[in-house]
């Protein structure tokens, strides 16, 4: 008999942040168990092994194994492998999206508790229940969804504040989708990531998303430009990891991530960051509206926080119909949550939204 699932939404166990946060890693692990394996992103192993190192003196002892570089099932299976050598009770991945996401899988694979400590704020994959798994060559495989959010989520913001402001800036546009898609979803029905409807509360976390990152979004980028963890930073990591990330699961995603996924088909884009494509997606996804007044107002924002608010920004100098053709094609084949939009969505529509934008 099927059951009426009603709404719902879902979160990550805790979420801690704070400057300095690096240093309660140790005791925190010690909450799940007497040893930990500790996945760390080659990109800053160098920069804060020896910071974590000695955030576990005093607390359970900890292997800390370097990330190869992809999400991949081979390195997923090589941490699961090292994990269970170690004999640990927890999984702890820190660092960017995938070595956070390789340790996300392999501690669903060990059935183990999975603490997430980001290094940046560019996304709102942290507390998400999701891992994108590549192929060794780079290429994308498949996505896969974890039976569970994890466990705690800790982010030094000393410690984001010391990465380049792009992140954090790439990070405001993906959170900046939040509130469209969510809000799509919520008017024509959708369902979200758990597949039912998105609870009340998802739709106010994601205008709340919005909110912040317009308010508090260029303070937040020369606080990043002077390595210092002020007010409006706390305030923009907290809306680009827990805020978005709450809001994307339990609100539903829509075009702009489907017109982000067309544009990744184009070789032209592969240098830029996830965040960048989407604020690309959020503006097309306005024009598939006819929303000039708000398409105008967030244009103005993105330039405001160094987002880009043309094809060319991310690559795209010679936009050819071809080329608009593939990306339209992608964002609206069968199936694709570019369909949980209010209106019935179109290739030819996502091509002429496109156009607006060279």
């Amino acid at each position: 008999m099927l059951v009426n699932a009603g709404t719902g939404a879902r979160f990550p166990g805790r979420y801690i942040q704070g400057a300095g946060a690096i240093r309660l890693l140790g005791q925190e692990a010690a909450v799940f168990g007497n040893k930990a394996a500790l996945l760390l992103d080659r990109g800053v192993f160098d920069l804060i092994e020896k910071d974590i190192a000695a955030a576990f003196e005093n607390a359970v002892p900890v292997g800390i194994i370097r990330h190869g570089g992809e999400c991949s099932e081979r390195e997923i299976a090589l941490l699961v492998a090292r994990a269970r050598d170690i004999g640990a009770d927890v999984i702890i991945g820190a660092g960017g999206g995938k070595a956070l996401d390789t340790a996300k899988a392999a501690a669903r694979d060990l059935a183990l508790p999975i603490i997430i400590f980001p290094t940046i704020a560019a996304s709102d994959a942290p507390c998400s229940a999701l891992a994108v798994i590549y192929n060794d060559d780079g290429s994308v495989a498949y996505d896969t969804f974890l039976p569970r959010n994890p466990d705690l989520v800790l982010v030094d913001t000393a410690l984001i504040a010391k990465a380049p402001a792009r992140y954090l800036a790439a990070g405001i546009g993906d959170a900046l989708a939040t509130f469209y898609e969510a809000e799509s979803c919520r008017q024509s029905g959708a369902s979200n990531c758990m597949k039912i409807q998105g609870a009340s509360l998802a739709f106010e976390v994601a205008r709340s998303c919005r909110d912040t990152i317009f308010k508090y979004g260029v303070a937040a980028l020369a606080d990043c430009d002077a390595n210092t963890a002020g007010p409006a930073l706390e305030r923009v990591v907290e809306a680009n990891i827990l805020l978005s990330g709450i809001g994307f699961e339990s609100g539903g995603v829509a075009a702009a991530h489907a017109i982000h996924h067309g544009l990744c088909e184009l070789d032209d884009v592969h240098h830029h960051l996830h965040g960048e494509k989407v604020a690309i997606g959020v503006l097309a996804g306005l024009q598939l509206h006819g929303l000039e007044d708000e398409f105008r107002r967030v244009r103005e924002f993105c330039l405001s926080v160094r987002l880009p608010a043309r094809l060319a920004d991310i690559g795209i100098v010679e936009p050819t119909e071809d080329k608009l053709k593939i990306v339209a094609r992608r964002a609206c084949r069968k199936g694709e949550i570019i369909h949980n939009e209010p209106i019935l969505v179109t290739e030819d529509m996502v091509i002429a939204a496109l156009k607006t934008l060279i």
